[in-house]
């Protein structure tokens, strides 16, 4: 035990509890709601950490997700929890004591929560409870959220209630600088910047297919743009409509996600819900820009699977978007203006959009494979599990 400058005790860990054949392991877990068919980010983050963990010596990695009962396969645990009415196979945890139990069980060396509600304190609990370190990721923007379907009546509650639950992880994951930002602007100190990654071997020039253009039924000269992800509000598909009205018969936009509108001008189509991961990406490498009017991403992956797949992007400048395009790989707009969006959109392909697709993929092999990504976060987990002081939590809501 040691005591720091306010007197507060800290705990150190000392030793792993888990061996194979005699030899200590590193037992990590994740705990989140964000795991369902159509779960987006979070869950390709949490496939990409279990497939490459698995490559790594001494490493064991479970899953702790809801389902419709409890249960454990191929490292994957479940504990019941009711389906949201219309949340796309996404189930909502009631209770924490059958979460607690589950984490008493599998006694991991660390855990992550990904996601700020009642598993988040559950996460808390258990590591409090184990005595090992936890760690939140701060996935997504819930004031963001709540605002736009409540208003902003909301935000003071809300940022109190984020600065309360992240001040008491041990370490907290940002996506992107803006969302760190975010944080610490509420006081909450122990936060670094821990990108998501692309993979770059689904995600491929290598994918293009002269077939998709035939199927929307578009001539050689059509500027083939795409745009992929919910229709949410904070993605602003709207805008991009006004933006292709002005763009005219030149440029055809397709949609692909849930939600998207249909009522559309005549040089936009869509798919309508989610692709799956191949059929996305042949749907990038065969068009000719990505377009992303959102001014709020938390992060922005469709960005760089689009740029891995061989695209330049046209982005606006605001949010994540702008961390993630660099110079010479696409173009940044003037926010919430269908004006300023058609003219980049112009600009871009003014350029050699090629070479600045060729840039793109580049840039995205270099950073954000997720070969490039993950050993950075298995570090942190190192320094936490083997190194790092863990601060005593109030865990209490």
């Amino acid at each position: 035990m040691y005591q720091n400058g306010k007197g507060n005790r800290l705990v150190v860990v000392s030793k792993l509890k888990g061996h194979i054949d005699g030899k200590a392991i590193m037992r990590l877990l994740d705990i989140t709601m964000f795991w369902a068919p159509s779960s987006g980010g979070v869950r390709t983050y949490l496939q990409a950490k279990r497939d490459w963990l698995r490559t790594q010596p001494g490493v064991e990695h479970r899953l702790l997700v809801p389902g419709a009962g409890p249960g454990c396969s191929d490292g994957i645990c479940t504990v019941g929890a009711p389906a949201i009415p219309f949340g796309h196979g996404y189930r909502f945890p009631l209770r924490t004591a059958p979460w607690l139990t589950q984490l008493r069980d599998i006694r991991p060396d660390l855990i992550e929560a990904g996601d700020p509600y009642r598993l988040a304190w559950a996460a808390l609990q258990g590591g409090r409870d184990l005595q090992v370190p936890v760690v939140g990721f701060y996935h997504s923007d819930l004031a963001r959220l709540v605002n736009n379907r409540l208003g902003s009546w909301t935000d003071d509650w809300l940022d109190r209630y984020l600065a309360r639950l992240y001040s008491r992880f041990d370490l907290v994951f940002a996506p992107s600088r803006i969302m760190a930002e975010k944080l610490r602007a509420l006081g909450v100190e122990h936060v670094v910047v821990q990108p998501l990654g692309v993979d770059t071997g689904l995600f491929h020039p290598a994918r293009r297919d002269e077939s998709v253009r035939e199927e929307l039924g578009l001539g050689d000269r059509t500027r083939l743009l795409i745009f992929a992800g919910r229709g949410s509000r904070e993605k602003n598909i709207p805008l991009l409509l006004r933006a292709m009205q002005q763009l005219g018969p030149g440029f055809h936009l397709h949609l692909v996600g849930s939600h998207m509108p249909s009522r559309r001008p005549a040089n936009v189509s869509r798919t309508v819900g989610f692709l799956d991961q191949r059929s996305l990406a042949r749907l990038l490498a065969s068009g000719d820009a990505l377009v992303h009017a959102g001014d709020r991403e938390t992060f922005g992956l469709v960005v760089l699977e689009a740029m891995a797949s061989g695209l330049p992007v046209v982005g606006v400048d605001a949010g994540a978007v702008p961390e993630l395009v660099a110079l010479g790989t696409g173009l940044l707009a003037e926010p919430q203006s269908a004006d300023a969006l058609a003219r980049r959109i112009r600009a871009l392909f003014a350029e050699d959009f090629r070479a600045m697709g060729v840039r793109a993929r580049r840039h995205v092999v270099a950073n954000y494979d997720w070969t490039a990504i993950l050993p950075a976060l298995l570090g942190h987990y190192r320094e936490l599990i083997y190194d790092r002081p863990v601060w005593p939590r109030v865990v209490n809501a």
